[in-house]
């Protein structure tokens, strides 16, 4: 799975950062930050939406996830992620990808 590179050239008024108030969400070698429904992570100078391109199964994902199973939730455009393991999953049809 790799990551699109899409700036978001309207983030240059807020540095996100451990006490900026916004969830941080480890990701791979980097930390995304939740801000207004997606995810942005600081990258060369600027930030960037970080959006997986493709489609990851997480296979062998037995636990279902919801809204009282104890893992974060992250908003994430028009669903909700679930931190597991150090992943964010979404449900999708009738499993769940690993963005």
């Amino acid at each position: 799975m790799t990551t699109l590179h899409q700036e978001h050239s309207e983030h240059a008024t807020h540095s996100h950062g451990p006490d900026c108030g916004h969830h941080a969400v480890p990701h791979g070698d980097h930390v995304d930050y939740v801000h207004d429904g997606h995810l942005h992570r600081e990258h060369e100078g600027h930030w960037d939406e970080c959006e997986p391109a493709g489609h990851a199964v997480h296979e062998g994902h037995e636990h279902v996830h919801h809204d009282e199973c104890g893992h974060a939730q992250v908003p994430h455009g028009d669903h909700v992620d679930y931190l597991h393991d150090g992943h964010r999953h979404a449900e999708h049809e009738d499993h769940w990808d690993d963005h």
